[in-house]
């Protein structure tokens, strides 16, 4: 029996289309068949460097292949988030970041070489790295009240200390001064042990920084913690009042840690990739390292991501404009 040409033809076409199909499948359901680039836009030995290094392993056993951790500081992170939107989006390349590189950077750096919300897939929050306004112990300061009042009384008195110039400390500030209306002078320092070395010496009347770098110094007496700049007491420092329940109602400012990839990952992939971090980000080990570093477990699906980061986007460029926010 003979084939006509127009018969052969789509024969042809069908089988190619099978083998295409099939391939493509076949190599989607296999992955990942080689070591995965875990990405960290900071220096080795930092909370999100050691964070990274602790979730590299678990990731690992779910998926079957290596996590390797890659250092790329620069640039605030954008260094690294540059790369990653530009990275061929085949799963083996993914980024710890978080509000640094996702809403602080945006609404401070007009020359950015990504987009938030288009250059990325989306795929899990990991923790909230809370922050806390602690004070100068001889500074008369114990709670907010106190802050006001002084602030209030004498006018361009009081100098506060953030770990750098655009930094979620600065805003932090900056927000505070808003809220409370009050006054401050902001006193940018390279890094939160010289803003508490600062704070301590005098220099300063307070400070704000995050509550893994303060908790120490406020638990030994050095300094005196004032409120969280959280939504919620923190479990680690829970006489800590916060912001909101201070006389500010409704003030929250959290910086957080997330993970995401290159935009355009094939869904397969994605969905994959989601649930091994789902599982593993949610696992005892990873929930006890994330709180022993001081920060707070908030595993949340790519889709809870992509909303938070495009919500607090808002956010910090309107702080950023009404303050006057530049970057360093």
């Amino acid at each position: 029996m003979f084939l006509s040409k127009r018969a052969f033809f789509v024969s042809c076409l069908g089988l190619v289309a099978l083998g295409t199909f099939t391939g493509s499948a076949l190599a989607q359901v296999n992955w990942p068949q080689r070591p995965i680039k875990f990405v960290v836009p900071y220096a080795p030995g930092g909370a999100l460097d050691t964070l990274a290094r602790s979730i590299g392993p678990v990731l690992s056993e779910k998926l079957g292949q290596p996590v390797v951790i890659e250092n790329r500081p620069g640039a605030g992170t954008a260094l690294a988030a540059s790369a990653l939107a530009k990275a061929a989006p085949d799963g083996y390349s993914i980024m710890l970041g978080g509000s640094a590189t996702l809403t602080f950077n945006p609404a401070l750096k007009n020359d950015l070489q990504y987009d938030s919300l288009k250059s990325f897939t989306h795929l899990a929050l990991v923790a909230d790295v809370p922050l806390v306004i602690v004070a100068n112990n001889e500074s008369g300061i114990q709670a907010v009240a106190d802050l006001v009042r002084l602030a209030k009384a004498t006018p361009d008195r009081i100098s506060y200390g953030s770990f750098g110039m655009g930094s979620s400390a600065h805003f932090g500030g900056e927000m505070l001064k808003h809220a409370l209306g009050i006054n401050m002078t902001h006193v940018p320092y390279n890094g939160s042990s010289q803003s508490m070395t600062g704070l301590m010496g005098g220099q300063i009347q307070v400070a704000v920084d995050t509550a893994s770098a303060s908790s120490a110094l406020i638990q030994s007496g050095k300094v005196k913690g004032i409120a969280t700049l959280s939504a919620k007491r923190l479990a680690s420092m829970p006489s800590l009042p916060t912001v909101a329940e201070s006389g500010a109602a409704g003030f929250e400012l959290n910086t957080w840690a997330a993970i995401f990839a290159p935009a355009g990952l094939p869904e397969d992939v994605r969905q994959k990739l989601e649930g091994a971090l789902a599982s593993a980000l949610q696992s005892p080990e990873i929930v006890s390292k994330i709180t022993s570093m001081g920060l707070v477990p908030s595993y949340g699906n790519g889709s809870a991501l992509r909303e938070r980061t495009e919500k607090e986007m808002l956010l910090i460029k309107s702080v950023a404009v009404r303050s006057k926010i530049e970057a360093d």
